[in-house]
């Protein structure tokens, strides 16, 4: 009876999500409130043994108000999104326990609740932080209160991109013409086991905070490039369509080139947008020159690179040319002193490089540049975590351990 006492007196609940890449890229809203997209995009989700967002949510008749915790630090719980995530998912519970008579989950909705939330990797460094921490959160606040469904509307007023990291595997954003948002979620076009040799490397730049946030570069782009209009209505319909052709016929010759084309157009708007916006640097142009030269020497598209909002290039490749390719890399932009982990995540695999490749390929390197190369694959979408001792919370509803 006490720990039936216990139970309703604190309930807890730990979810992972993933970090999703997108190769037709989402770029400018049409509605700032319900974060409602100019187009459509496609992306495709990174496993989470290498990249995640682990939160926990915990509630409890003894907290005293909403608390949220971030990577250990205390933050906003009152930040819009945050609110919007929250609203929206107290309001499914209620509705879903406005039709049922036996109410399975003892939780109060009145009651306040505590959230803390880690990352596995650098936050606003143009990996998707957003997108992995709103589908977390609302994953972790879904279970907690035991709603069901299509949640990736819910992640969708969090972050925009936060709707595709509800699903594994290549996931698609349907644009959706409905003013009040309601058809615009998350669909899987492919899970993750549908291409088992694509791989993923992800170069990390510099793990800075970017100059412009992607909220407010967005809404500049809106304001003022005619080039993202065109994108919009005339070139991402058409894209979206054959990206998904590639991934189901795992073209990698279609998805590849595809992808660059797709990356170097939204950059072009970034610089289409007055004053211009510039996310890549000069080490990203070196690296998309770079990729174009490898894959001229094999006289096919071998690799593929897409910049998101941030320096940090991400290279799609197939699992037999990891280890050249990393090869390349790590001569084109030999390692200051971690040489051992250099590459992390997957294991890559050794080569040695041909001369003539070397001689095509890597012309003059820069040491240093690249402080190192995540390998990871495409994975599955938002996890439950079934063991206690992986909370972040602890049993009074504050952090373990700061991060």
């Amino acid at each position: 009876r006490s720990a039936m006492a216990e139970e309703r007196a604190l309930a807890m609940v730990t979810c992972t999500a993933p970090v999703n890449i997108a190769v037709i890229k989402y770029w400018g809203k049409r509605d700032n409130d319900l974060i409602l997209p100019i187009n459509s995009s496609l992306s495709v989700t990174l496993h989470q043994d290498q990249l995640k967002t682990t939160t926990t949510a915990a509630a409890s008749r003894d907290f005293a108000e909403d608390r949220l915790w971030l990577n250990g630090e205390e933050a906003d719980v009152g930040h819009p999104r945050v609110q919007a995530c929250l609203r929206e998912v107290r309001r499914l519970a209620r509705k879903r326990r406005g039709g049922s008579t036996e109410d399975a989950s003892p939780l109060s909705l009145s009651y306040k609740i505590h959230v803390a939330t880690e990352n596995n990797f650098p936050t606003a460094a143009g990996l998707a932080s957003s997108a992995a921490g709103y589908a977390c959160l609302v994953s972790a606040l879904a279970r907690l209160y035991g709603v069901e469904g299509e949640l990736s509307e819910v992640a969708r007023r969090g972050s925009g991109s936060a709707c595709r990291s509800m699903l594994g595997g290549f996931v698609q954003w349907q644009r959706g013409e409905r003013p009040d948002g309601r058809d615009s979620f998350a669909q899987q076009v492919a899970p993750e086991t549908h291409w088992p040799e694509l791989r993923v490397l992800v170069l990390v730049v510099s793990s800075e905070k970017k100059q412009v946030g992607s909220t407010a570069g967005m809404q500049t782009s809106v304001d003022t490039s005619p080039l993202l209009k065109h994108r919009a209505e005339a070139v991402v319909p058409e894209r979206m369509a054959l990206m998904a052709r590639h991934i189901r016929e795992r073209d990698f010759e279609g998805f590849g080139t595809l992808t660059m084309q797709d990356s170097n157009q939204f950059h072009a708007t970034c610089l289409d947008t007055f004053p211009p916006i510039f996310y890549l640097n000069d080490l990203s142009r070196h690296i998309i020159a770079l990729a174009h030269r490898f894959n001229a020497h094999h006289g096919c598209t071998k690799v593929a690179y897409t910049f998101d909002a941030g320096p940090n290039a991400v290279i799609f490749t197939l699992a037999d040319t990891v280890a050249e390719f990393v090869e390349v890399v790590r001569r084109s932009f030999p390692p200051a002193t971690n040489g051992d982990q250099f590459v992390r995540g997957l294991p890559a695999g050794s080569a040695s490089l041909p001369e003539e490749l070397l001689a095509a390929v890597v012309t003059e390197p820069v040491p240093g540049a690249i402080r190192y190369i995540l390998h990871t694959k495409p994975g599955p979408g938002p996890q439950l975590v079934d063991d206690p001792s992986q909370h972040l919370l602890g049993a009074e509803g504050l952090p373990r351990r700061c991060a």
